[in-house]
């Protein structure tokens, strides 16, 4: 004997096929129906959009400034080249230099360029390959006779990049008053908001003469004249670090906690961060809870009402010959046609508010942030949750659809 294995497949069809008809033929429940699940949908989206862009904003602000990764000691140690080796290997740190004595990191910038020569004190702060504060915003010096500048610097001494000024080391030598002066490079500027103070940053063996100098020793390399240095072992008092991330910062705080040595980090503003993320997620979870629980039930005693109206219709269907397999998509195919075009209505509706929140707080945002954003992947598992939901709450609606019996339809008629 041969199945005709078409059959099942044509009555799925035909089926589907009589419900969409059955849906447009009742637009304006159908509209109700749709508009309903976009005015719970769409404030949950844009409570989620505003959710996602703030937090994301305010992360990507800490994250690309390298300053909120910076680490720096309170006070001075000793730090030798073995704990440093030791820092560098650490897989939170980024970057890490020794930084000399304070006092004796400064020098006197002098351009003798313009018609009135320009002076100005600078902070020597150390740098190098990998540094992410110069990383950012210019370029690592590529010699010892290159500098790079902060904007207040360059701007009291009128310079720019290629620009050479003079630099000038004073000590005192047993009443004595001595001074040794270096030619240097301008390689490059900050901006404002990278550094505000006047500064200049320098490779480590710049910073290291100058600190020996002022201590009575000379520096060969820049024929500075001196006593020679004693051999062995140098300390450090501190030094420049920073994190692989901002959320390696508590680690590496409480790591140097460990060893004794307090230090100042950005971890407080880190943790408001997270503690926004966290509480956004709690009250979003407890209002998306609710609303979704609100439309499951009022998508399924729609649904059931809709069955229960429509029982005849069905029933007579049942009776020309319907299977039970296929009867059941016919009120989870129309639960599935509100469930997209209520979830692409609830889109348009929260693309028409995120352009309006956004355009609203633009005088606030730099380029590429945003207050209200939802992306692609977002916006795909809402529409597969949706779905899911419509499913779920059209489910008894198939099982009651099953369970019409044609001889009901034959006592009634």
């Amino acid at each position: 004997m041969r199945v005709n294995r078409r059959q099942p497949l044509a009555g799925f069809k035909t089926v589907v096929r009589m419900s969409l008809r059955d849906y447009l033929h009742e637009r304006l429940l159908s509209a109700c129906a749709i508009l309903g699940l976009a005015a719970v949908l769409a404030p949950l989206l844009v409570l989620f959009g505003v959710k996602s862009g703030i937090i994301s904003t305010m992360a990507d602000r800490l994250i690309e400034n390298p300053k909120n990764r910076e680490i720096a000691p309170v006070g001075s140690g000793r730090f030798d080249d073995a704990w440093f080796k030791a820092v560098s290997d650490l897989s939170a740190v980024a970057f890490v230099i020794p930084q000399t004595r304070s006092i004796a990191a400064s020098m006197v910038l002098v351009n003798r360029e313009r018609a009135d020569p320009r002076s100005v004190g600078v902070d020597l702060i150390p740098t190098g390959k990998g540094d992410p504060l110069l990383g950012k915003w210019a370029v690592v010096p590529d010699s010892n006779l290159a500098i790079v500048l902060s904007a207040s610097a360059a701007r009291k001494l009128g310079v720019s990049h290629g620009s050479a000024v003079t630099g000038r080391i004073g000590r005192s030598i047993a009443g004595r008053k001595e001074q040794v002066t270096v030619q240097l490079t301008v390689g490059a500027v900050l901006p404002l908001a990278a550094y505000q103070l006047d500064a200049a940053f320098v490779r480590l063996d710049l910073l290291t003469a100058t600190e020996d100098y002022r201590d009575g020793f000379g520096s060969p390399s820049f024929g500075w004249p001196g006593k020679l240095r004693p051999a062995g072992v140098r300390n450090y008092p501190g030094f420049r670090l920073y994190a692989r991330s901002i959320y390696d910062v508590p680690d590496l705080r409480d790591q140097f906690a460990d060893q004794g040595m307090e230090v100042y980090t950005k971890a407080e503003e880190i943790e408001v961060v997270k503690s926004l993320d966290r509480a956004f997620s709690l009250i979003f979870r407890l209002i998306a809870v609710v609303a979704v629980l609100g439309y499951f039930a009022s998508m399924t005693s729609s649904v059931l009402a809709n069955v229960n109206r429509k029982s005849r219709h069905l029933g007579v269907i049942r009776l020309i010959g319907f299977s039970t397999g296929s009867i059941i998509w016919f009120p989870i195919f129309q639960a599935l046609m509100t469930a997209v075009l209520g979830n692409l209505t609830a889109l348009v509706l929260y693309q028409v508010v995120e352009k309006s929140i956004n355009r609203l707080f633009g005088t606030y945002l730099a380029i590429g942030e945003y207050v209200c954003r939802l992306t692609v992947p977002h916006m795909i598992f809402s529409l597969l949750l949706t779905v899911a939901i419509a499913i779920l709450a059209s489910a008894y609606a198939a099982y009651r659809t099953a369970s019409i019996e044609p001889s009901e339809v034959i006592r009634d008629v």
